[in-house]
């Protein structure tokens, strides 16, 4: 078997992506990319722009949407522990979502709706198909976009200030954009299953991620909160200001909103993490649920979740995210044709809105992760991502 990766052409890797950082783009990154056993790990710049800490191997990243897998994985533990069950209703455990109205069309008014063909299921919020979500028009344009700004959960780059049984009486408050199973919707399915995830295990959610994933696997560093003490790791965030045209703080780390308990722990954003803690949770997935000698998932429940589960009307309006090479598992988007250096069909993952992606390559054996702290400005990947992944790919060395 021949070395995962070039040497030369690793150092093209790390020559392109610190340009990134001399420009400005970003203040300071972390990259990891691992194949056939071996690991490559990157670290350039700072952890604060005009800081004196260096990005280290273990600083802490806020991973905002890569919490969606590990949100997936977990409810699929209680899944094949039949505590959840794929196409069972979700009112037994999420009464709010009992007996929905759906809008005749995404620009009626709010009291011009049809009944719900069906009950939303534990499979339609993680191939979000439950109906909500967000509707990718900017600024709020329609009546329901307005609606969930107005009641606190439209989907956005801010964390939810509300308890979870308050965001499920809020959402439970509005109609459902589309049938359920009938559209994708992005991301308000993943919240709604952390939600789930608490109320099915009798646990805070974090308590059982903690216990079924975390620590099995060593994620030590991974959670919904920063201890006081590992606050000098924390990487501060950054996004454009679009009136100065200037990148501005988001999230300082001296004073950042996760070195708190957070009101909601959000399991479609909230977990903070570093490349080594999210790499062994990509291998265990490589490694269909196995992680060493134990196994978390079955080869089964990772196959469901990392394949397509979307049909070509489910995918209607999801160009912006998948374009035409891509759609979605369960929690994970799956590449589904080659358009590009990284896109093996087959390849799963997801990015991060505060800076960072993550995807596995079961074809190559290969996992790369990028972390940086500022804030994508689209769906589409700013060049920072396409420059990592075509580094990475552009390395392999058979």
């Amino acid at each position: 078997m021949s070395p995962g990766f070039s040497t030369t052409r690793l150092a093209r890797l790390r020559e392109t992506l610190s340009r990134h950082v001399a420009d400005g783009d970003v203040p300071g990154l972390v990259t990891l990319i691992s194949r056939r056993g071996e690991t490559q790990v990157e670290t350039i710049g700072m952890q604060a722009a005009g800081g004196s800490a260096p990005m280290k191997r273990d600083t802490i990243f806020r991973i905002s949407s890569m919490t969606k897998p590990i949100t997936a994985a977990a409810a699929m533990i209680l899944i094949e522990e039949c505590r959840l069950r794929l196409d069972e209703p979700v009112d037994r455990l999420l009464p709010e979502l009992a007996d929905r109205r759906v809008l005749k069309s995404v620009e009626a008014p709010l009291d011009d709706t049809v009944p719900a063909h069906r009950p939303i299921s534990v499979r339609d919020l993680l191939t979000f198909r439950s109906g909500h979500g967000a509707v990718m028009v900017w600024p709020a344009k329609y009546p329901i976009q307005k609606a969930a700004e107005a009641a606190g959960v439209a989907p956005g780059p801010d964390q939810l200030d509300i308890s979870p049984d308050e965001f499920m009486k809020r959402l439970g408050s509005l109609p459902l954009i589309h049938q359920p199973g009938e559209r994708w919707l992005y991301h308000t399915g993943s919240d709604v299953l952390g939600v789930l995830i608490a109320r099915a295990s009798g646990q805070a959610f974090g308590t059982f991620l903690e216990e079924r994933l975390f620590g099995p696997l060593g994620m030590k560093d991974t959670g919904f909160q920063v201890p006081a003490g590992k606050l000098d790791r924390l990487a501060s965030a950054y996004r454009m200001d679009y009136e100065t045209n200037a990148v501005v703080a988001f999230d300082d780390a001296g004073n950042s909103r996760w070195s708190r308990p957070p009101p909601f722990p959000a399991g479609g954003s909230g977990l903070v993490s570093t490349v080594d803690d999210y790499h062994a949770f990509c291998r265990m997935m490589l490694n269909k649920g196995r992680h060493r000698s134990q196994r978390l998932l079955s080869r089964p429940a990772v196959e469901l979740m990392t394949t397509d589960q979307l049909t070509p009307e489910n995918r209607i309006g999801t160009e912006l995210f998948f374009g035409d090479g891509a759609s979605w598992g369960m929690g994970n988007a799956v590449v589904t044709r080659r358009t590009s250096l990284s896109t093996t069909p087959g390849r799963f993952g997801w990015d991060g809105g505060y800076g960072t992606s993550a995807h596995s390559d079961p074809a190559e054996d290969m996992v790369g992760i990028l972390m940086t702290q500022r804030m994508m400005d689209s769906p589409q990947p700013p060049r920072v991502f396409t420059d990592f992944w075509t580094s990475a790919y552009q390395a392999i060395d058979d």
